[in-house]
């Protein structure tokens, strides 16, 4: 297969983690505190270099995520935001980074008149959005909504959890498509002062798969990025620590422009990852005494 087949067979996602590499992508949800104030945010973090652009679908019950997300989540709720609302918005952004959905199965099955993945799945694709991950959707169930995404180009993302091997990890490498999400630790998302061991652990494990492979759960810092993507990672995802500045600044436009700024800052770390993994590969051998 020639060079230009594989490239013209690679998704938005994929091509983006490619010609970006490494890839930052951020995490902020949707009509936190408002969707007028969502789309500002986005774009900021368009600008401030983002590669890839999570939205967050709220949910009442979210299971992986901590209570930072929590928050943002009931906020988006009480200002209103239904799965309409959230489309509506997503119809409106022109972003260079392509834009995912991050929700769970149930607002997915129910979107429609009746329990059926496809109609949401259609929607996203009208919208515009490139993938869609699923935190709480085993990958051996998945084939009603794999084979829905693979009908409208729409990338599956699926989440390797440290304790994820054998079998399982087989399953899962199978079926992902455009990234492979791996959680940098064990329990829920939240920024954290440093990179767990388990990180390094499981891009050691993932190395053999020929995907593209992110790292989130707990990156809050440029030093993070550098330390994960010179592991061996691909990208790097934030959320929480992207969160924090939504609800520390009342202002939109203040809030907009400090995640332009850590937008940047994180890209900045990612880079420097890849400097550093550069500078291991060509140091001199120590002189024998």
């Amino acid at each position: 297969m020639s060079d230009d087949t594989s490239i013209e067979s690679e998704s938005d996602i994929e091509a983006a983690i490619r010609e970006n590499h490494p890839a930052l992508i951020t995490y902020i949800t949707a009509g936190d505190p408002s969707l007028e104030a969502t789309k500002e945010y986005v774009e900021a973090l368009d600008r401030g270099g983002s590669d890839l652009i999570e939205l967050g679908l709220p949910f009442s019950e979210p299971i992986a995520e901590g209570p930072t997300i929590q928050a943002a989540i009931n906020r988006a709720l009480d200002a209103g935001t239904t799965p309409q609302a959230f489309f509506e918005l997503v119809d409106d952004l022109e972003t260079e980074a392509p834009l995912l959905v991050m929700t769970y199965y149930n607002m997915i099955l129910q979107y429609g008149s009746e329990p059926d993945v496809r109609p949401f799945v259609e929607r996203a694709a009208e919208a515009g959005l490139s993938g869609i991950i699923v935190p709480d959707l085993p990958a051996e169930e998945s084939e009603p909504l794999r084979a829905a995404c693979d009908e409208h180009g729409l990338d599956l993302v699926f989440i390797v959890a440290p304790t994820t091997e054998g079998e399982r990890l087989e399953t899962i490498m199978s079926q992902v498509s455009g990234f492979a999400y791996v959680q940098a630790r064990l329990g829920t998302t939240g920024a954290r002062a440093n990179v767990s061991g388990a990180t390094h652990d499981s891009l050691a494990r993932l190395s053999e798969y020929d995907v593209p492979k992110a790292v989130g759960f707990g990156v809050s810092e440029g030093d993070h990025a550098a330390e994960i993507i010179e592991a061996g990672a691909d990208g790097v995802i934030v959320g929480s620590a992207l969160i924090d500045l939504i609800a520390s600044n009342d202002e939109p436009g203040d809030a907009a422009d400090a995640l332009e700024a850590k937008a940047a800052e994180l890209k900045r770390g990612a880079r420097r990852g890849v400097e550093n993994e550069e500078d291991d590969e060509v140091a001199p051998e120590p002189e024998q005494p």
